[in-house]
């Protein structure tokens, strides 16, 4: 599927509601205590960039952000695409746009934490078939066995 992506605050309809229904699908799989949302408030955040793709109608399809920690370090969060779209590579799309940007921001380790439940089988593909590999827990996320980490050097 053809997108374009580009980077966009999340303070904006169409970014809250694919929040929104990102939340809905991530809730009922994981114990909430185990759970790190960000708001699209916190989204906007000046070391995160939210990226946004629209199909050719300009229609939001998917989104990412890449949260700089500094020192080399970045962490993909908020990952999603509609289920309309899915299979069509809008989140491998998503994911290499993250990867040139933060490249551009001198980052060497992009680290991610996602749910470790039936329901997260499309995110590892999407992330494995990207080049991330199964870490250890990244950060100050608990080892919780509700999540699963993957990790991608970048040259």
């Amino acid at each position: 599927m053809a997108v374009s992506i580009t980077a966009e605050t999340p303070l904006q309809d169409d970014v809250r509601a694919m929040v929104a229904e990102l939340n809905a699908t991530m809730i009922p799989l994981t114990p909430r205590e185990f759970q790190f949302q960000l708001t699209v408030e916190q989204m906007a955040d000046p070391a995160l960039t939210t990226l946004v793709a629209r199909d050719e109608t300009g229609r939001h399809v998917g989104m990412a952000s890449l949260k700089d920690h500094g020192g080399g370090l970045g962490e993909v969060k908020r990952m999603f695409t509609l289920p309309a779209v899915r299979g069509q590579r809008v989140g491998s799309q998503l994911l290499r746009r993250i990867e040139a940007l933060a490249r551009d921001k001198k980052i060497t380790r992009l680290v991610l934490e996602t749910g470790e439940a039936e329901g997260f089988e499309a995110a590892y593909r999407v992330y494995e078939r990207g080049g991330f590999s199964v870490c250890g827990a990244v950060l100050d996320y608990p080892d919780s066995g509700f999540s699963r980490f993957y990790e991608k050097k970048l040259a």
